[in-house]
């Protein structure tokens, strides 16, 4: 009876052994039947990470992966087959989308003409202009900031109202000592940046200053501000070529691509066809 008994424990014993999975060589930790590995974090702990730091960061990834099996677990044994069905077939149209997308992204980068001369930017800008009106009030201008001890300050600002550009020398010799200054009136700038550049602007006395050829000095403590104002556009009116010409650009080339695209697609559409790869049935 004794006998019998011992053998009755090691087989149950037994039993249990068979049916605990097994734990595999270099794995860290299992739900059900899926196993976590060493090799699944090695690069999870930045270099230089204290061993305590390395700890809470392995211990929360393998928390947040077991959290996700059993989830998915209790997902697929709890959800009606109709909504299973349907997050299948959304799962396939999103893999049918990714595929198809990095496809066709890859050949119109291989093959889109990224070039766009000066001659087919104005030509687009003068066929759409009415498209590309300004978001903000645009401005051109000029301005330098220096101390008003300055013992050239009288010099710096006779030549600085009355610019020539064969001063060039002269700004040269004397842009250190300027605390800031913008000498390039030929760009357009949002007025957000002219706020940003010259805080003796604001939006209060915005519409007094910036207007077409205005000479503005203004004191701030200890330092002045010299300004010249060569051009004003206001909102809502048609952005100038020079400003607007990096956004011709890009509009240019999505053109290219989605043209190159629409013919993309319809030339595999004929060459299946052409291959009996593809056909219809009334």
């Amino acid at each position: 009876m004794i006998r019998n008994s011992f053998f009755l424990l090691l087989l149950m014993a037994c039993s249990c052994n068979y049916f605990k999975p097994e734990q595999k060589p270099e794995s860290i930790a299992r739900v059900g039947k899926n196993y976590l590995y060493k090799s699944d974090i090695a690069t999870l702990v930045p270099a230089g990470t204290s061993k305590e730091d390395s700890i809470l960061l392995v211990r929360d990834f393998i928390d947040r992966w077991a959290s996700q099996k059993l989830l998915i677990d209790a997902a697929e044994r709890n959800l009606s087959e109709n909504k299973k069905k349907e997050f299948n077939a959304l799962i396939r149209q999103y893999k049918i989308d990714l595929y198809t997308k990095a496809y066709i992204d890859e050949v119109v980068k291989n093959t889109v003409d990224t070039i766009v001369g000066q001659e087919e930017l104005k030509k687009y800008y003068n066929e759409n202009k009415e498209n590309f009106k300004t978001n903000g009030t645009l401005v051109r201008l000029r301005f330098v900031n220096l101390a008003k001890e300055n013992p050239r300050f009288e010099t710096i600002r006779s030549k600085f109202f009355d610019y020539n550009k064969k001063d060039k020398k002269f700004w040269d010799t004397y842009a250190l000592q300027f605390k800031s200054f913008a000498m390039n009136d030929s760009v357009w700038v949002d007025m957000s940046q002219v706020y940003v550049k010259l805080p003796v602007i604001n939006p209060d006395n915005r519409d007094e200053l910036m207007q077409a050829g205005k000479k503005i000095q203004i004191q701030d403590k200890g330092d002045v501000y010299l300004i010249k104002v060569t051009n004003v556009i206001d909102k809502n009116q048609i952005s100038p070529f020079d400003y607007i010409k990096p956004t011709l650009k890009e509009v240019i080339l999505n053109k290219r691509k989605l043209e190159l695209i629409k013919k993309f697609e319809k030339e595999i559409i004929d060459d299946a066809i052409k291959n009996k790869d593809y056909e219809t049935y009334k």
